[in-house]
């Protein structure tokens, strides 16, 4: 087999082997590399464009191999990449083969993705990566069986190297959810820009700029792709960023700042809220009264027992988040570092030297005092950005999936005390996870009036998307027409609810004087549409009968139910009044059966 050739792809965290043009022709496998390595791209589509979420992508090929169709998923809540494929391969999807860089996760119950794939009548089907999450793992590759498609996993059914490079392509587009599924914690890549001495300042502190502006723009696009943007306290103070991507649309992260003693200036750019979020982790009890003036200007602050990145790792894994940019000094990159929570670094080494002793390095110490000692990159990539050097790898393997972890039931019969299906407490928030189509950011369109004329019907993508554009409705203000219009066409609700949030924090004079007193009945009339509609979310909720649904977002303490459940959790109870009406209803119904006979 020819030779493979390294190069950096456009994605930051990708570095993709590329096959030369006889390699079809020598290796049997070489096609459905191709295709799959195509799949991985296409699921990078939307990066930068929406928060993080899982990336799918599909392309559809005849059996000559020429590709019929592509697809991608935009955002959780918009259409799956197969079912975009698929109608953009039309009649050309029958007989044809269908590339998947994952394995479709349906988490809705309605099952999408495979449909389109079995209604098309899609022969084969070919998947990079089964899905990483336990309780998705494996259900799409057995449901298409299930109707005769044919179906080969890369690793599984067939192995050679280019499959080999191009399955490990499908693990590193979807690290931060293989990360988040095998490791409690989010992917977090580690950013520095250092001098050809090894420095990211000069002796006094001055650090701007090292880079050069094409890695700087760089910097925001890997910014863009993350949940979070993480600094310590004396980037702040040195500093003063703002720590945003720049790009003038589509998802910008939240802002994060770990400092202990809290002992941060009271004027920063990272306090200013209105375009963007920020939180400070410190340790509990530190600075009561700076922390009461951080909440008055909107900074949330979130106190921890012990404060260290592994414990504001796990905290974030708890809040959904999937990636954690670091762009800290390097005191806290080393601390970073030994807790374990730094999965990639990436380097930007400019052509300078700056010398000086007592200059600062990008990781601080680490207590290594042999080479042997030292941590090795592994998957490394080198490319030339400008003037500077980008030079990036992993400081861990992205997990592999192929070890098959036991199966709940696999686990109930080693331990008959332990079964997930008796829990007392069910617990929801992303829409990935098994009762995720209780949130309501799931993909379920629903079909409600629009302002007070209830003969006026309009179509929403999600309840998110009809809760926030009722903040509007009903104020006679050309602005406030604009935001509604704005959200029910946005792409997918976390970009819906990006608008509203923001509209209702810059703007208040747009939103209806009585939002506080109706918005739990705007919020209950749009889940009650959507399980009304979708008889199969319906069976769901009836089946959690006896057991307590709590909204598990730990920062949302009026729908969610807190880090310590403390948060008042109205979307559960929402949910659960809307499950005991169902129940009443089939209580009534079964009585008035069993009177008729």
């Amino acid at each position: 087999m020819a030779a493979l050739s390294l190069r950096l792809c456009s994605s930051p965290l990708i570095c993709r082997a590329t096959l030369s043009n006889g390699d079809n022709l020598r290796n049997p496998h070489a096609t459905d590399a191709s295709f799959i390595r195509r799949a991985a791209d296409l699921s990078e589509m939307s990066a930068g464009l929406t928060s993080p979420h899982p990336n799918f992508g599909c392309v559809i090929a005849t059996s000559s191999g020429k590709v019929a169709g592509e697809g991608y998923l935009y955002a959780q809540g918009t259409k799956p990449a197969e079912a975009l494929a698929v109608e953009a391969a039309g009649e050309f999807s029958r007989g044809s083969t269908a590339y998947l860089n994952m394995e479709p996760g349906d988490c809705h119950g309605d099952h999408t993705a495979v449909s389109s794939l079995v209604q098309a009548g899609v022969g084969r089907v070919v998947v990079g990566i089964r899905h990483p999450l336990q309780h998705l793992r494996g259900s799409a590759i057995r449901e298409l069986r299930s109707h005769g498609i044919e179906v080969n996993v890369l690793g599984e059914d067939f192995q050679s190297k280019v499959l080999e490079d191009a399955r490990k392509c499908c693990l590193l587009v979807n690290a931060p959810l293989i990360h988040r599924a095998c490791s409690r914690v989010p992917f977090s890549l580690l950013k520095y820009a250092m001098t050809l001495d090894g420095k990211i300042a000069a002796s006094s502190g001055h650090a701007a700029w090292i880079s050069s502006k094409l890695s700087r723009t760089r910097v925001f696009e890997l910014r863009g792709r993350s949940d979070a943007v993480i600094v310590g306290g004396n980037t702040v103070r040195q500093d003063d960023p703002r720590l945003t991507a720049r790009h003038g649309q589509g998802h910008t992260p939240t802002r994060i700042v770990m400092s202990q003693s809290l002992d941060l200036p009271e004027k920063a750019n990272l306090w200013d809220v209105s375009e963007v979020s920020t939180i400070v982790a410190t340790q509990r009890g530190a600075r009561k009264s700076y922390q009461k003036f951080l909440a008055s200007k909107g900074v949330e602050v979130v106190e921890f027992d012990m404060l260290n990145p592994r414990e504001v790792m796990e905290y974030f894994h708890q809040r959904g988040y999937l990636s954690i940019l670091w762009e800290c000094g390097g005191t806290l990159a080393a601390s970073a570092i030994a807790s374990g929570v730094i999965h990639k670094v990436v380097a930007f080494i400019a052509p300078k030297i700056i010398g000086g002793s007592k200059a600062p390095s990008p990781v601080g110490e680490l207590g290594m005092v042999e080479m042997t000692q030292a941590l090795n990159l592994i998957d490394v990539c080198y490319e030339q950005v400008g003037p500077d050097m980008l030079v990036s790898g992993f400081l861990q393997p992205v997990p592999d999936l192929l070890p098959v972890i036991p199966s709940e039931d696999a686990t109930f019969e080693i331990d008959p005390s332990v079964n997930p299906f008796e829990s007392s407490i069910i617990f929801f928030y992303k829409t990935w996870d098994l009762y995720g189509s209780f949130s309501n950011f799931s993909p379920h369109p629903i079909r409600m009036p629009y302002g007070e004329e209830n003969d006026d019907y309009r179509t929403w993508s999600s309840v998110e998307h009809y809760y926030q554009a009722n903040k509007f409705v009903g104020v006679e203000n050309p602005l406030a027409h604009d935001s509604v219009e704005k959200i029910r066409t946005a792409r997918s609700p976390e970009e819906a609810a990006l608008i509203g949030r923001s509209k209702q924090r810059q703007q208040p004079e747009l939103v209806r004087s009585d939002w506080e007193d109706v918005k739990i009945e705007v919020m209950y009339m749009g889940l009650k549409c959507k399980f009304s509609t979708y008889p199969h979310l319906k069976t769901m909720l009836l089946s959690t009968a006896g057991s307590v649904l709590v909204e598990a977002s730990p920062h949302d303490l009026f729908w969610g139910g807190g880090r310590e459940g403390e948060g008042l959790n109205y979307l559960g109870r929402l949910l659960m009044q809307l499950r005991s009406e169902y129940l009443a209803e089939s209580s009534v119904s079964a009585e008035n059966t069993s009177l008729a006979l």
